[in-house]
């Protein structure tokens, strides 16, 4: 008893008896795709971001006025002096450049204007700029010819960009605009520079064939004077219409043609986001409609 008790007998499978089944079991793990992921969701999310785009473009041009998308379509359309044929400022003298680009001088980032100058239309819009189709022929007439005389003056071509030639309700009115390597004005005084009295006779001979008065608005930009001077911007801004008119005078142009001169100081800034900059120094001529 002893001994079966230390010594159990062991239960050995019968020879003929079916071995147990062996299973393997394979994990798969998948890289991100199907259900979970893919390139279809990059897809998708594309298209979302387009749509969004799109409908945002729609409300805009929903909420905005005539004068407001003439204005959104001037800033990338050249308006001197020549049209484009095949595209919108690449080529030609301008080169593509706007007057409202950074220029090479220190603080010049940021310089982007909110007031441009624009060729409005009519209260009612039309295919035609600013007016009926005979107004616009008369425009680039003047732009024309203007750019044409510039050319001829070596001196004078470089200073292309800062002459605007444009349509207005008005009439047609041609600006002059300053920048940090031209000016038409010695600093802080009404005394033209030489290239500005060049620049106004070819404006003379150009205007001097149009019909219409004429109306000469000096502009400034918004720095400040020192203290305990007697002059201010809108004294500087007025001096600087007549030193223009004068000079348009000396040009051979009638002075029955002047209508009036005007000084604005400040208060008609081209480039909102920095008072400061050059580009707000201008005079702008504008031949009234008979």
């Amino acid at each position: 008893m002893a001994s079966a008790a230390l010594n159990p007998v062991e239960h050995v499978p019968e020879p003929d008896a079916p071995l147990a089944p062996i299973i393997v079991r394979k994990v798969i793990v998948s890289g991100g795709g199907g259900h979970h992921g893919g390139a279809w969701k990059v897809a998708y999310a594309d298209f979302v971001t387009a749509m969004m785009a799109f409908f945002l473009l729609l409300w805009l041009l929903g909420s905005t006025t005539d004068d407001q998308r003439k204005g959104l379509a001037d800033y990338f359309t050249p308006t001197l002096v020549k049209m484009r044929e095949q595209s919108a400022g690449s080529d030609g003298m301008l080169g593509g450049s706007s007057l409202v680009d950074a220029d090479n001088y220190p603080h010049a980032a940021g310089q982007t204007g909110t007031q441009m100058i624009t060729i409005p239309r009519d209260a009612e819009g039309g295919p035609t700029e600013g007016g009926a189709p005979d107004a616009e022929r008369r425009r680039a007439e003047i732009a024309k010819q203007i750019e044409q005389a510039m050319e001829d003056h070596v001196r004078l071509r470089r200073l292309v960009r800062q002459v605007r030639v444009l349509r207005t309700p008005e009439g047609i009115r041609i600006d002059l605009v300053d920048d940090a390597n031209f000016s038409m004005f010695h600093l802080s005084s009404t005394v033209l520079t030489p290239e500005a009295r060049q620049l106004l006779a070819i404006i003379a001979d150009a205007v001097i064939e149009q019909r219409g008065q004429v109306i000469v608005r000096g502009h400034t930009d918004a720095l400040p004077w020192r203290s305990g001077v007697g002059a201010n911007n809108w004294s500087l801004s007025t001096g600087r219409a007549e030193a223009t008119r004068q000079e348009l005078m000396r040009a051979a142009m009638p002075e029955a043609r002047f209508d009036r001169i005007e000084g604005v100081a400040d208060r008609e800034l081209l480039i909102r986001d920095d008072p400061a900059d050059p580009r707000n120094r201008r005079i702008s001529i504008l031949l009234l409609d008979s």
